[in-house]
């Protein structure tokens, strides 16, 4: 089939505007022409008359997606938070700044169009999980005397949220990481309630206190020592306080090699998983990859040949075996996109909000739901890869320290001294 002009007919389908026979939308119009009349409307600034100059690359990137219909459909959907929001902000009815959507909600609609604006380099770069901390912190600490709110403010700002910064900026700030991050902080109102009911406070809390908050909580966790260790570096505690040892957890296995080749065997076969999900959980039972790292993937990390797909997860790209090299054909063919814009931001897997990949959400409660626990089954990955090969290569392959691969190594009793020699010449 060719179209009407082509054929060289007039079309019934065209549109009167712009004479594109493509996305028919209403009466002898596209859906691109009526998207940008109505986008004009919305982010026009009634002081210029024309599209706010801030807003405008929105109306650029809306307008020139892949699927103008669903601009429509945005504009259209009730409650409208997201347009709503902006055409305040065209208006100058609210400033066009993430002070705005700290004092709104954050929930999905906000959230979403926040993701949008940073994204199109309308507002910088933020963090939606430390956004979230800051109310929250302030939610747990609103009933303590005034110098334990304090005390608890100093904390996270210098140290808790200090390393979560540290960690977005080295792109490994997950859902893992903010648990632990509001875990240390309610550890840290536990022992200043603790003191508090001893006579003592975090300056005057002495040894004796500390062995007994102990006994208390059954036993000193290293989260706890994160608040303890930081009285004592600030010196805001000088009693020379004695931390306990608490010796890292020792490599286990859990998961069988039967049950882990059932679990691939499953992802390779079950078409009615979605796509990114079986792709996400190959990675972790064929390549010990943890979630974190799969979600923050790029698709520079994947090279295409006519006969062989590789995947480079640290520094060696790794050829991808059969049936897993369809999938991620298939999954590059049809990569998803957020739901109203259309930029492409590198992502092997693009999240829902622009600008971001999936959260690890996604395909752990997918995971979970089918019986394949990630964590578990990367640990027996581990296990069997620590046994097929010298800890070196396995440390370079998939991009783990050699500490922890030798740990896996011995846990796998296999012996490799003879390796690096053996390279060595």
């Amino acid at each position: 089939m060719v179209c009407a002009s082509c054929a060289g007919q007039e079309s019934v389908f065209a549109c009167r505007e712009c004479g594109s026979e493509d996305h028919p939308y209403g009466a002898s119009r596209c859906a691109r022409c009526i998207l940008a009349e109505r986008l004009t409307v919305l982010l026009t600034d009634p002081t210029t008359g024309r599209i706010h100059h801030q807003l405008q690359p929105v109306f650029e990137e809306l307008v020139t997606s892949d699927r103008p219909q669903t601009g429509i459909w945005w504009l259209r959907k009730k409650p409208g938070v997201g347009p709503r929001l902006l055409g305040e902000m065209a208006r100058g009815e609210v400033e066009i700044s993430h002070d705005t959507f700290r004092s709104l909600p954050s929930d999905r609609a906000h959230d979403y169009l926040r993701s949008l604006l940073v994204a199109l380099e309308v507002l910088p770069p933020f963090e939606v999980r430390i956004e979230r901390m800051l109310p929250w912190i302030e939610s747990v600490i609103t009933d303590l005397p005034a110098d334990q709110a304090a005390l608890i403010r100093q904390f996270a700002r210098w140290h808790v949220l200090r390393q979560m910064r540290k960690a977005a900026r080295e792109g490994r700030l997950t859902s893992t990481i903010t648990n632990a991050a509001r875990r240390r902080i309610r550890l840290a109102v536990n022992f200043l309630t603790f003191l508090e009911a001893h006579g003592a406070t975090a300056a005057t809390a002495t040894q004796d206190l500390l062995e007994r908050y102990g006994e208390h909580v059954g036993g000193i966790t290293s989260t706890d020592h994160s608040f303890i260790a930081w009285l004592r570096r600030t010196r805001l505690n000088t009693l020379s306080l004695s931390l306990p040892c608490v010796a890292p957890p020792a490599p286990a296995v859990t998961v069988s090699d039967s049950q882990r080749w059932n679990s691939i065997e499953l992802l390779l076969h079950d078409r009615t998983l979605r796509t990114y999900t079986r792709i996400g959980g190959l990675f972790i039972l064929l390549f010990a990859q943890p979630l974190s790292r799969i979600v923050a993937m790029r698709t520079r990390q994947v090279a295409l040949a006519a006969d062989s797909v590789h995947v480079t997860f640290n520094t060696i790209p790794v050829q991808m075996p059969p049936q897993l090299d369809d999938l991620i054909r298939e999954h590059l063919e049809h990569r998803g996109k957020s739901l109203y814009a259309s930029r492409d931001n590198g992502w092997l897997f693009p999240g829902g909000n622009p600008g971001r990949h999936l959260a690890t959400e996604n395909i752990r409660a997918q995971l979970v739901a089918i019986g394949i626990k990630p964590y578990e089954n990367r640990k027996a990955t581990l296990f069997q890869l620590a046994g097929d090969m010298p800890a070196p290569v396995l440390a370079e392959l998939i991009g783990i320290t050699n500490s922890n691969a030798s740990d896996w190594a011995r846990l796998a009793a296999r012996d490799w001294t003879g390796y690096i020699a053996t390279r060595a010449h």
